[in-house]
């Protein structure tokens, strides 16, 4: 019989992406002249969300049923993580490019290649799963923040 780890041993990926982000978060703020954001680092950011946001949806249906209250709030997590990540998508286009027609997100033809391939691909696939699991009311409700104890 196996002893469950203990909580300092227990995920320990989930627990390198946390050090390494906030290792990122530490340098950035040391530098006396932060790099100003490009398009690169908001694509590498929107992959780390997209992540953490397929980890919520499977905890979210994992703890559903034995404990419907933390999947409801593990749900409600998912959804306003899609929305910070939709932002995210949404600023990488707003910053510049050599040319205009690069910053302009157009589902109906491929992007001219990376980063712009990757993060719309990215971006679409996300959606995909959030229009099959949330309804429209749900992406527009107001966030309430409650100790369900």
């Amino acid at each position: 019989m196996t002893s469950p780890p203990r909580p300092d041993d227990a995920h320990p990926y989930l627990r390198a992406a946390t050090a390494g982000v906030r290792h990122h978060t530490r340098a950035r703020t040391r530098s006396a002249q932060p790099e100003p954001v490009d398009r690169i680092h908001l694509d590498v950011l929107h992959a780390h969300l997209t992540a953490l946001h397929r980890l919520l949806d499977q905890l979210a249906e994992a703890a559903r049923p034995p404990h419907p209250g933390a999947g409801r709030h593990l749900a409600t997590a998912h959804t306003r993580l899609w929305q910070a990540t939709a932002e995210v998508h949404a600023a990488f286009h707003l910053l510049p490019t050599a040319s205009k027609e690069a910053t302009e997100c157009r589902p109906e033809r491929l992007p001219e290649g990376p980063p712009v391939l990757t993060i719309c691909q990215r971006h679409l696939a996300a959606g995909n799963i959030v229009r099959r699991k949330t309804t429209p009311t749900d992406l527009n409700r107001p966030h309430t923040t409650a100790c369900a104890r």
